[in-house]
């Protein structure tokens, strides 16, 4: 069987597709050919898994498009599995010539499909679940059975090798407790907690415990945490903004770490994938969505009326919930989280 497996285009989600994946992997032995079909920037998030046997990676323009579909046809595909929801997908999947496509009938795309799920709705509104239950959902439906809803990753040697880099600042070799913060989300700036609150919140940990806040951030965030680790001005604030980027090097130091403090995007998943205690930052979306069944995750967020309206901007102007968020609430969860994986590793 050659089964070709279209993965979702964000990084949390990628993340979330774990448990599907071993499932498949699980299922198809090696007599069988396994094939990644993908957007460049996701290779790097399963790097160095054995999912797969095989990346297409494609560009999502006309040209990237047409490769990809020749590549396709040419790899005679038995099965298309579509984690994705989208149209286009379907339709790539269809003209690449899989003799089944496997996917959730949605976004009008019902009738490329051969095999088609629902997702359960209310009407015309689909109801909350996680990612991980739909992505497992479709690999039940090819006969795959679910082991396990851990999320799983693991490091390349380069990404152990950057992260080395920054475990040899003078700060970290004498800390006894490492906080990873990541400040930014690429789904809207309504996702985001202020910066000034995680400068306090940083400043207020290395005042309460012996540790070292590492600011990890993207491309699109550099700049802030930048300004963010020049302002809080203390020798065990640091960050990455000053390094090359790449989501290894964000793997490596979130599995180094002893807790996360995160807004609700990718890194947050990464610390599910590894195990590392967590602090979710929820405003404008639904937490039902992106459950991942870390056991070691807090999530916080404030009551709102409006919330969650999962918008990228708040319509009202006021984005309270995030602003309401408190420090010190944020503070006592993240020190109590601490408290608990010191205990977890002298047991």
């Amino acid at each position: 069987m050659r089964v070709a497996i279209f993965l979702p285009n964000w990084i949390g989600d990628v993340v979330m597709s774990t448990p599907a994946l071993r499932a498949i992997r699980q299922h198809y032995d090696s007599t069988n050919r396994l094939i990644a079909v993908a957007r460049p920037y996701v290779q790097p998030v399963l790097q160095g898994s054995r999912y797969f046997d095989e990346w297409m990676i494609y560009e999502p323009h006309r040209r990237g498009k047409r490769k990809l579909v020749t590549r396709l046809r040419q790899a005679d595909i038995d099965i298309a599995l579509l984690l994705t929801n989208s149209l286009s997908t379907a339709f790539l999947a269809w003209r690449g010539g899989a003799q089944r496509r496997v996917g959730f009938a949605r976004d009008w795309r019902g009738v490329l499909l051969t095999d088609r799920l629902h997702a359960p709705r209310r009407g015309s509104h689909f109801l909350p679940r996680s990612a991980v239950d739909h992505y497992l959902e479709l690999a039940q439906s090819i006969g795959c059975k679910t082991t396990s809803e851990q999320l799983e990753l693991t490091t390349t040697p380069g990404d152990e090798q950057q992260a080395d880099q920054i475990w040899h600042h003078p700060q970290m070799t004498h800390a006894r407790q490492v906080v990873t913060l990541n400040t930014g989300s690429a789904r809207g700036v309504s996702k985001s907690w202020p910066l000034d609150s995680f400068r306090e919140l940083a400043l207020q940990l290395v005042q309460h415990r012996d540790v070292v806040v590492l600011m990890i951030c993207g491309p699109a965030e550099r700049r802030a945490v930048a300004e963010l680790v020049d302002r809080a001005a203390h020798r065990r604030i640091i960050g990455i903004h000053n390094r090359p980027l790449s989501i290894g090097l964000s793997k490596a130091c979130i599995r180094r770490s002893d807790c996360v403090v995160t807004t609700d995007s990718g890194p947050r998943h990464l610390a599910a994938a590894f195990g590392v205690p967590c602090v979710a930052l929820f405003g404008p979306t639904d937490p039902r969505w992106s459950a991942n069944y870390h056991q070691q995750e807090t999530q916080l967020w404030q009551r709102l009326d409006c919330a969650p309206c999962g918008r990228s901007r708040c319509p009202l102007d006021h984005h309270r919930c995030m602003r309401d968020l408190s420090v010190d609430r944020v503070l006592a969860v993240t020190l109590q989280q601490l408290d608990q994986n010191r205990q977890r590793v002298g047991a």
